[in-house]
């Protein structure tokens, strides 16, 4: 399962998980120096600190991503279908099922996916990113 690569719902879009961050480069087409979001089945798996100030925002969070530093961000999922992949992969990538920069296509992301997870229902509202700092919040979408 380590190399698998996922099609479903994700809390926020249709999308590709996978604990291998290159079988995600590989299908989206992607340079490999990019970063991608960790999806956390709980806030205990966070590796990074977040600033103490900021924590009481963290935990309330729904379906937003927090950016800690340039090589890590992370999602905790709450929304229970796309929760019980995640808890059985502790942790995972997760990203939009497109090709780098292009529109969604349903044919290509079935045709690039290992696994299909059913139902696919088209969601249209992407998750809110903040980046944290020590002193500051910044919405970045």
């Amino acid at each position: 399962m380590d190399s698998k690569l996922f099609l479903t719902n994700t809390d926020t879009t249709i999308g590709f998980i996978s604990k291998d961050a290159k079988a995600l480069d590989k299908a989206k087409d992607r340079a490999s120096n990019k970063v991608y979001i960790k999806a956390l089945s709980s806030l205990k798996l966070v590796k990074k600190r977040v600033p103490k100030k900021y924590r009481k925002v963290v935990r309330r969070a729904k379906k937003t991503t927090f950016v800690l530093s340039k090589d890590y961000s992370f999602r905790v999922i709450r929304e229970s279908s796309h929760l019980l992949l995640i808890k059985r992969l502790k942790e995972a990538y997760t990203t939009s099922a497109n090709r780098s920069g292009e529109e969604f296509n349903l044919e290509y992301a079935k045709s690039k996916a290992d696994v299909i997870i059913y139902p696919l229902n088209r969601l249209d509202n992407p998750s809110k990113i903040y980046k944290l700092t020590k002193s500051k919040i910044e919405r970045l979408r």
